[in-house]
């Protein structure tokens, strides 16, 4: 299995949650977003230009709505990030972090590891699925 989530920590890969498997890396376009529900948790995957693929909650936490996999994937000085569309806030898609709140309170989306066999994407959640 083939970690794509340079920021999760290989340890991380070790534990007993278990990966689920979402669908197929071809099924993903390039700079855009999908959504996934995964044991009741509403998920966006993205798949960037240099093929890495990334997975958040979808509920955009400024907005309450389920809306991430709508927003537009870019890039800030080669971090990979989406564009929330209801009111633009940008998030790092490698941590969740919001890099530009638009006026509001910092707040962050939860990301979740992903890997790749056989180019099958697979999602790993952990934690309180709310």
């Amino acid at each position: 299995m083939t970690i794509l989530d340079a920021t999760t920590p290989e340890a991380e890969t070790m534990t007993t949650d278990p990966w689920t498997r979402v669908c197929r890396v071809d099924d993903l376009l390039v700079e855009r977003g999908a959504a996934a529900l995964i044991d009741g948790r509403q998920i966006a995957l993205f798949r960037t230009f240099d093929g890495r693929i990334y997975a958040t909650d979808q509920i955009d936490p400024f907005s309450g709505a389920a809306v991430l996999s709508r927003g537009i994937v870019g890039d800030r000085a080669g971090v990979p990030t989406v564009a929330s569309p209801m009111y633009k806030q940008v998030f790092d898609l490698r941590t969740g972090a919001c890099l530009d709140t638009q006026g509001k309170e910092p707040l962050s989306v939860r990301v979740h590891p992903v890997a790749v066999t056989d180019g099958v994407v697979f999602v790993r959640i952990s934690g309180d699925p709310r």
